[in-house]
C-alpha cells in the first residue's frame, strides 16, 4: 500500500456507516435511479442526455464562477459567439466541458481504468485541451497568474498550492496519493452499496489530493458522473448531479471543507482525517443526488409531461411565447406521442392527429422547423426534442430565467 497516511480514511468504516442513514440513502438512490431509467424510452433518454449535457456544463462551470447561460452555450455550439472576448471565451469553456463529457462517455472506462491515474489525466486533458489559451491559467485571489495549465498534466515541482485552509500534497507526492486513490476505490471486490459509497467519497478525496494546477473541481464532478454511470446509477444523463451541487453551493463547499479536517479524537475513526466529516460529505452527496432524481422523475411522469405539453401549445396560441406562430391543437397529440415512445413512424402521424394527410404534413413540417420534432432522415421516424422555447414549459426550473 502507498505510504500516504494523512489522507486516511478513504471510506467510512462499517461501524460508522451503521450509525448513519447512508445505507438507507444508498438503497433509496439506487431504487429511484433505476425507476427513472425505466420511465423513459431509450430514444427519449438519448434526447434528454444530449439536452442535459448543456445543463451539466452550465451548473458545473457556475460553481467555478462561469455563469454562461445555457442559451449562450447553445449559441456557441452553433458557432455564434458574443462580441466581448471574455464572454466568448467563457462560452468556449462551457462547450469544452460538454466535449469532455462526450469524450469520457465514448471512452467508456471499465471499472479498473475508471480509478486509474491515467484516466484522471485523460479527463483533465479532454477538458483543458478545448479551453481557450487565456483561460488556461491558475490565478491568485487578486487576479495574478500563478501557473499556466497544461492539459492532462499533474502539478509539477514548484506548483504547490493552497486551497482555502487546505494544503494539498506536494507535487512530488501526487503519484503515491493517486495510487492510493486507485487502490481504495477499486470496484473489484465491492458489492451492495459499497460502490456507491466509494463514488461519493472519492469525489472528496480527489478534490483533497488536488492533482492539477487548476480544473480540479470540474474534473472531480466529471469523474463522479462517469463513476455513477459505470456502477449503474447514472448522472449527467437524464438527471444532473451538478445542478444540485450548484443550487446548494454554500453547503457543498462547507461539507467539502469539513471533510478536509483532521481526526476529532478517539470517536472519529482511526485515520488522520475526520471520518465523521467524510461520512457527512457522503450523506450530503447522496441527498443531493436523490433530490435531483426526484426532480426529474416528477417531470417525466407521463401525465405531468402531457399536461405541460398542452400548456406549452396553449401558451403559443395565447401569444405568450414571443416570436412563435400559433400551433394547431392537434400538435399536442404528436408531441405527446413522441415523448411517450421517443419516436413514431411517419405513417402513423395521420392517425395520431385525426387530420387529413396534407394538413398533418403541414403541421409536422412546422414542428420540425421549430425543433419540437426531429428526424434522422426524410424517411426516418419522428423524434421527441426539447428546443429552447419549450424548455421552460417541459422542464420548469431546470435552468434560470434570463
Amino acid at each position: 500500500m502507498p505510504f500516504v497516511p494523512d489522507i486516511e480514511p478513504m471510506l467510512p468504516s462499517d461501524d460508522t456507516l451503521a450509525k448513519t442513514d447512508i445505507p438507507n440513502k444508498c438503497i433509496e438512490l439506487m431504487t429511484k435511479a433505476a425507476e427513472l431509467k425505466g420511465r423513459v424510452s431509450p430514444v427519449t433518454a438519448q434526447v434528454l442526455e444530449e439536452h442535459m449535457s448543456v445543463i451539466n456544463s452550465y451548473y458545473s462551470n457556475k460553481i467555478e464562477g462561469n455563469s454562461t447561460h445555457p442559451r449562450d452555450i447553445r449559441m456557441a455550439q452553433n458557432g455564434e459567439y458574443k462580441a466581448d472576448p471574455l464572454q466568448r471565451n467563457l462560452q468556449l469553456e462551457s462547450v469544452a466541458l460538454i466535449k469532455a463529457q462526450q469524450a469520457i462517455a465514448e471512452d467508456c472506462p471499465d471499472p479498473q481504468r475508471l480509478l486509474s491515474p491515467d484516466f484522471l489525466l485523460f479527463i483533465h486533458k479532454a477538458f483543458y485541451e478545448q479551453v481557450p489559451e487565456s483561460l488556461r491559467e491558475a490565478k491568485s485571489r487578486d487576479g495574478k497568474t500563478l501557473f499556466n495549465v497544461n492539459p492532462g498534466e499533474l502539478r509539477q515541482e514548484g506548483q504547490d498550492v493552497i486551497v482555502g485552509a487546505h494544503l494539498p500534497p506536494e507535487s512530488a507526492e501526487l503519484p503515491a496519493y493517486l495510487a492510493r486513490f486507485s487502490e481504495a476505490y477499486a470496484l473489484e471486490y465491492k458489492k451492495g452499496i459499497a460502490p456507491l459509497v466509494a463514488a461519493m467519497c472519492s469525489h472528496h478525496r480527489l478534490a483533497w489530493i488536488h492533482p492539477f494546477v487548476d480544473g480540479n473541481g470540474r474534473v472531480a464532478r466529471l469523474h463522479t458522473d462517469i463513476f455513477l454511470q459505470v456502477i449503474g446509477i447514472g448522472a449527467a444523463g437524464v438527471w444532473c448531479l451538478s445542478r444540485g451541487l450548484a443550487r446548494n453551493h454554500a453547503a457543498y463547499r462547507a461539507v467539502l471543507a469539513k471533510a478536509d479536517g483532521k481526526r476529532g479524537g478517539d470517536g472519529d475513526g482511526r485515520g488522520a482525517r475526520t471520518e465523521s466529516g467524510l461520512a457527512e460529505f457522503c450523506l450530503f452527496m447522496l441527498d443531493t443526488a436523490i433530490d435531483q432524481v426526484d426532480y426529474m422523475s416528477d417531470l417525466l411522469q407521463l401525465e405531468g409531461m402531457s399536461a405541460r405539453i398542452k400548456a406549452y401549445v396553449r401558451a403559443r396560441n395565447d401569444g405568450l411565447i414571443r416570436g412563435m406562430e400559433k400551433l394547431r391543437p392537434e400538435a399536442v397529440r404528436l408531441l405527446d406521442q413522441a415523448f411517450r415512445l421517443g419516436e413514431f413512424p411517419r405513417e402513423e402521424m395521420v392517425d395520431i392527429t385525426g387530420l387529413s394527410l396534407s394538413v398533418t404534413r403541414k403541421l409536422v413540417g412546422q414542428l420540425k422547423r421549430e425543433g419540437l420534432l426531429t428526424e434522422v432522415s426524410s424517411r426516418s421516424p419522428l423524434r421527441f426534442a426539447v428546443p429552447e422555447h419549450a424548455e421552460a414549459y417541459y422542464f420548469p426550473q431546470l435552468t434560470p430565467a434570463i
